[in-house]
């Protein structure tokens, strides 16, 4: 590995930015998919993250950083709606599991195929040979997370 020639400041100030972009770009995004689900954000999230596998209340609460009762009411809420369902843990029964419906599916595949989510302008304007390097960067930090 390479020697640290950037001080932790520089790096923070450069994640900091980066922080700031995403922050910046996300609050038209998270507008355009609540108007095409008619869900908040936060319900959407818990949709997406049950796309994979059925979860607990209490992974759905730590992997949306949510405390048990907002989730508990939010799974209501979809649960009510028709989206998610609740079944009984395989291993503990004093769990419930939570899965998608079909409906819950079909609003997460409704999201990926109507609300683009394009790279804010500045990244549109970067040479192929940037883009690149930016991304061999992304790699290697996101590769030294794991």
């Amino acid at each position: 590995m390479m020697g640290h020639a950037n001080s932790g400041s520089e790096a923070d100030r450069i994640w900091q930015r980066l922080v700031g972009l995403v922050w910046e770009t996300r609050g038209e995004w998270r507008r355009k998919v609540s108007d095409a689900t008619g869900l908040s954000f936060s319900r959407l999230r818990i949709l997406r993250r049950l796309l994979d596998a059925p979860m607990t209340l209490k992974q759905i609460a730590d992997e949306t950083g949510s405390d048990a009762p907002a989730t508990t009411v939010a799974v209501n809420d979809l649960e009510n709606r028709g989206l998610v369902e609740r079944h009984p843990h395989p291993e503990n029964r004093r769990a419930k599991l939570v899965s998608l419906t079909r409906a819950g599916r079909q609003i997460v595949e409704l999201v990926h195929r109507t609300v683009r989510d394009d790279a804010p302008p500045g990244f549109q304007h970067l040479s192929k040979t940037d883009l690149a390097h930016l991304r061999r960067i992304l790699d290697r930090v996101m590769g030294s997370e794991r």
